[in-house]
């Protein structure tokens, strides 16, 4: 097993005790919540008569069911309404505090705890959402979790966990033109497969993992759940330092920041930490990655060829071919010029300020096609105001893009913003899963949001390095 890890010494810093079952019990230093999967379990603490134990290590926010349109209460949809209500009210008696849409601070989840300065290196943080990883990239064990496990850490601050094994995938190299992180994790999991990760955290670094700011590694770090990684993360230095020092939580806190940075010095992995296993990428070769199948592991090179199913592992054959139907592709063709329907700019994945500044030098004079219905959603509200702010908004309506209030959108569909029969969407997500994006028939192509950006303006999947950029003043 592995030994000097940061997984290893936070682990050891965050263990209570080991359960007769053999898992460890960890201390949470962070406990996020939303609106989908908390009720139930505050429900759980009701009828067991128990108190929310640690409210000042909890935060909530709302953002799957939130509409991104009309905004106004009571909702349309009446289990949106339901959920918001009960939300409300669950926070309100435990006295935890709630980024509600009135607060300026609403946002997803994995955008909220990063910005406020609550996401911390050497945390332990849960959540129920799977994407509960992001918050690895400031060097955090950060795990999702199911509705009983909620309840559990509602009722108690700790969770039972078993110890995973730990892959370190070193990005060496510098990244090319129109190349992000997005693209590095779905090579990653493209080379690796969606099931590689089984049993394993993820420990990203090289060269390529540490020229990137917060903003990427928290990309690569929220699809670590798409490779079937348990976690992954980044080891802290300046760039995560320079970021939290900026935060709510640290300008309120400056104390707290000296306080703190020996700890998160000392927890970084060793030299000479040992691995259970080591995998090396070459950045400079990598280029723009796009999806052409139904899991995000079926991936390719934006100049490369949809492959053959016969020519994948025997395992792999009939998911191919089930893929290839469903997204209408032929082996042999690339995914350059499929044509798109929709696209989407949005999601935990890709919906901070950095992204959306991308995408609009791609965007600023010139028009979304016009086949294409067209989405920006910001990650947060604080996202959205900074954005506005730097008219980010006046770009991209300008452009044809409709500019939507900060939530999940799109990502899974669970609102009101979903694809239409066999729409096919131009992504910036983390899944595109049969029916993830609220169509049984629509498709999904997952692709970084600069590309996204090029497919709706040219109403089909293209190499955003062929599109010159403007000169966007926000930047």
């Amino acid at each position: 097993m592995s030994e000097g890890t940061l997984y290893d010494k936070v682990w050891d810093r965050h263990k209570v005790t080991t359960l007769p079952t053999g898992q460890d019990q960890l201390f949470v230093g962070l406990h996020l919540i939303h609106e989908v999967t908390s009720p139930q379990a505050f429900g759980m603490l009701r009828e067991r008569d128990l108190e929310v134990a640690y409210p000042e290590l909890t935060h909530a926010t709302v953002d799957h069911i939130i509409p991104t349109a009309d905004q106004s209460r009571p909702y349309d949809e009446d289990a949106a309404e339901e959920m918001m209500s009960e939300l409300e009210e669950n926070v309100r008696e435990a006295g935890i505090e709630f980024s509600d849409p009135n607060s300026g601070d609403q946002g997803i989840v994995h955008v909220v705890g990063p910005e406020q300065g609550l996401t911390q290196p050497g945390k332990t943080i849960v959540c129920g959402d799977s994407h509960t990883s992001t918050h690895g990239a400031f060097g955090a064990l950060a795990f999702g979790i199911g509705t009983s496990q909620i309840r559990d850490v509602l009722a108690t601050g700790t969770l039972a966990f078993e110890k995973q094994k730990v892959r370190k995938i070193e990005v060496e190299g510098e990244l090319g033109d129109g190349v992000e992180a997005k693209d590095v994790i779905l090579e990653i999991i493209r080379r690796l497969g969606t099931e590689g990760g089984v049993g394993y955290v993820y420990e990203y670094a090289g060269s390529a993992i540490e020229d990137l700011g917060m903003e990427g590694r928290m990309s690569i770090c929220n699809m670590s759940i798409e490779g079937g990684a348990r976690a992954g993360y980044v080891n802290p230095d300046e760039t995560t330092y320079e970021w939290l020092e900026e935060t709510d939580y640290f300008q309120e806190n400056p104390e707290k920041f000296d306080e703190l940075k020996p700890y998160w010095e000392s927890i970084r992995s060793d030299d000479d930490a040992e691995y259970d296993d080591v995998v090396t990428i070459d950045a400079d070769e990598l280029e723009p990655v796009v999806t052409w199948g139904t899991t995000p592991g079926q991936g390719i090179g934006i100049t490369d060829s949809i492959p053959e199913p016969e020519e994948l592992p025997a395992d792999k054959q009939d998911t191919a071919r089930r893929a290839q139907e469903h997204m209408r592709v032929e082996p042999g063709e690339t995914m350059e010029g499929y044509d798109i329907d929709v696209a989407f700019l949005g999601s935990c994945t890709n919906a901070r300020l950095p992204d959306l500044r991308r995408a609009a030098r791609i965007v600023e004079g010139r028009e979304v096609h016009d086949d294409v219905r067209a989405l920006v959603v910001p990650g947060s509200q604080r996202v959205q105001k900074t954005a506005e702010e730097e008219e980010l908004k006046e770009i991209f309506e300008e452009a044809g893009f409709e500019w939507r209030n900060a939530g999940c959108s799109m990502c899974l569909g669970m609102n009101e913003d979903q694809l239409e029969g066999d729409e096919a969407c131009a992504s910036s997500s983390n899944r595109n899963f049969v029916g993830r994006q609220g169509s049984k028939d629509g498709r999904t192509v997952l692709m970084n949001p600069r590309m996204v950006a090029a497919a709706a303006i040219t109403g089909e999947v293209s190499d955003v390095r062929e599109l010159p950029e403007a000169e966007v003043t926000a930047q």
